[in-house]
């Protein structure tokens, strides 16, 4: 509540940076960042971190096919993680050639919000 350029404000913040052993620029910077608006979401929401856009566009692809081709009668398919993981340990054959994904980088989840957002871009409901 004291103005900017204030003796009493100075004093206060050599005080505190003292009893918490940092310089009070350090302070100054940390009550500066405190006040500073945040963005709600990260700034790169939506884009994949572990594989690149293409390489896991086409992963989700190769794991709907799997569940399409796989779909009895009864509507039943193979999960995703089942999917998921045949792509990672024995890979598919494709007519591009044999497509085998590297352990770890595929996350259920990841690919499930993936095949959501390529089915309401080809506009099938869900």
């Amino acid at each position: 509540m004291l103005p900017a350029r204030s003796h009493e404000r100075r004093l206060i913040i050599a005080e505190a940076a003292q009893v918490f052993g940092v310089s009070e620029p350090t302070l100054y910077r940390a009550l500066a960042e405190r006040s500073r608006p945040r963005a709600l979401r990260r700034s790169d929401r939506g884009t994949p971190r572990a594989l690149s856009a293409e390489q896991m566009e086409r992963y989700c692809e190769l794991i709907a096919a799997i569940k399409v081709r796989t779909t009895n009668k009864k509507d039943r398919h193979l999960s995703t993680a089942e999917s998921i993981r045949l792509i990672e340990t024995h890979g598919i054959d494709t007519p591009d050639g044999h497509v085998q994904a590297p352990a770890g980088t595929l996350n259920k989840t990841t690919v499930n919000r993936y095949l959501r957002q390529l089915l309401v871009a080809a506009g099938i409901r869900a």
